[in-house]
């Protein structure tokens, strides 16, 4: 999801305020992407990494690490595995998706091919793990292993769920619980770890990463449906062409009659999409209210994001954050 097109940016303030980290971040990146041997993984990797994301979750590490107190080198490590583990998931999920555009960008594997997209993939994530075992920690290398493989199973628990109208919201949850938030409460959580913080902190480090990350993409989902293309790097509708059985469409399957479930067997399960089928999904989403119970369910969760900081003392950082949240489902309303 953009995050360009609001009046405030919070994103933009947590880049000012840590922006010698985040140079610091860059450079550790540029250098670690390197390949003595295989002059096509800087390449691959360079196209991704620089083609104008907002490093959201190397941000959250520092920021975590920083509004716990923490001097030390090693937040600069963590944040650059964040951003390797999310490298290399976007590399695979192109390829798995069959994407042809990432931030208003050709994917990697479309410029490239599939083949190179997985194995530079692969060769983040192996990159990514040696840049956990450098700072020490047991604990950190077990928090940021676990999200990998959760990540992982989300992915996994996607292509037998996101075609299946018998997949309820609770289903749904578990897949963005691991595609996607669980590398923000990872990245939140060892921010929290790498200062030393105690338990009940490093758990609403955790807790506020893991709303953040659902309502982030449960925001996505809806602007898929009617967000703008331009803002968004995608095309409206690609959850609906690509099959997704996204929130909205859950909560109006849910709510079906007959003919209109036959109308998402055919559109979702089967894939047989007609000229027209997108305006008339995007009717039955309206009729049941369900892009309306949506972004409820969205603000519903950046509230949890920002009630689980109030254990933290009052600082810039901490409300940056709090701002974060509000600031992820600012373009629903």
């Amino acid at each position: 999801m953009s995050l360009d097109d609001a009046t405030v940016k919070p994103h933009d303030r947590l880049a000012t305020a840590l922006a010698d980290d985040m140079a610091a971040v860059n450079d550790l990146i540029r250098l670690r992407m390197t390949s003595e041997h295989a002059p096509r993984i800087p390449e691959v990797t360079a196209h991704l990494v620089e083609a104008g994301g907002k490093r959201l979750r190397p941000m959250l590490t520092l920021a975590s690490a920083r509004m716990c107190g923490y001097d030390g080198p090693y937040h600069v490590h963590l944040a650059a595995t964040v951003e390797f583990i999310h490298t290399a998931t976007l590399l695979h999920d192109d390829v798995v998706d069959e994407s042809t555009q990432r931030r208003g960008r050709p994917t990697a594997n479309l410029l490239w091919d599939n083949k190179s997209s997985v194995l530079v993939g692969d060769y983040l994530f192996a990159r990514s793990f040696q840049l956990m075992v450098e700072t020490g920690s047991i604990r950190v290398l077990d928090i940021l292993a676990n999200a990998s493989a959760t990540i992982a199973e989300g992915e996994v628990l996607q292509l037998s769920a996101s075609q299946d109208l018998r997949t309820r919201e609770d289903t749904y949850l578990k897949i963005v619980r691991g595609k996607t938030a669980a590398l923000f409460s990872a990245a939140t959580e060892v921010g929290g770890v790498i200062a030393g913080q105690s338990e009940d902190v490093v758990q609403a480090l955790f807790d506020y990463g893991d709303a953040l990350g659902i309502a982030f993409q449960i925001a996505d989902d809806l602007l898929d449906y009617q967000g703008d293309s331009g803002a968004t790097g995608k095309n409206v509708g690609d959850d609906f062409r690509e099959r997704k059985l996204t929130l909205p469409v859950i909560k109006a399957v849910a709510a079906a009659d007959a003919e209109e479930r036959a109308f998402w067997s055919r559109t979702i399960e089967k894939g047989k999409q007609e000229e027209g089928d997108l305006s008339h999904a995007i009717s039955l989403l309206k009729k049941h209210g369900t892009l309306e119970a949506t972004r409820q369910d969205a603000n519903a969760w950046a509230g949890k994001a920002k009630d689980a900081l109030s254990v933290l003392p009052d600082s810039d950082l901490r409300s940056m954050l709090i701002d974060l949240a509000d600031y992820v489902v600012a373009r629903l309303t």
